[in-house]
């Protein structure tokens, strides 16, 4: 498999990097989770079953520290997962019955995080610097 070890062009390297600062953009909505939390605990959804606190912990681990890691390009792979599951959670469940503009901005997440697992972190990354 001699296109296995290619040099990606720059391109696919700043087109990453581009992909992980867009996908940072979580962020502007796990920060009021983290800061509000203890006011959230009781009053966050509970749309799978597990308590509407460990829905909050959940959400918030991926929404917060996962996105972090994944704007970092710190162990990516593993921390899309977390947040690709959050996301389709909110598309496919709590946003289910509502029209496709309502569930515009989760969807262009999901779309995100769901290409970078696929193209990883890319050359400019804490991954990239390390190898991985």
């Amino acid at each position: 498999m001699k296109w296995m070890n290619q040099t990606k062009p720059l391109a696919f390297d700043l087109a990453t990097l581009a992909l992980r600062l867009a996908g940072g953009l979580l962020l502007l909505h796990g920060i009021p989770k983290v800061l509000n939390f203890g006011e959230r605990m009781n009053t966050f959804g509970d749309p799978i079953g597990i308590g509407s606190t460990a829905s909050l912990v959940l959400c918030v681990f991926a929404e917060f520290f996962c996105t972090a890691l994944v704007v970092l390009g710190l162990f990516t792979r593993y921390a899309l997962v977390p947040i690709i599951i959050n996301m389709a959670v909110i598309v496919f469940v709590v946003h289910g019955a509502e029209p496709l503009k309502e569930r515009e901005l989760p969807v262009m997440f999901l779309l995100i995080y769901s290409a970078l697992f696929f193209t990883g972190p890319g050359k400019y990354s804490a991954d990239g610097l390390r190898g991985l």
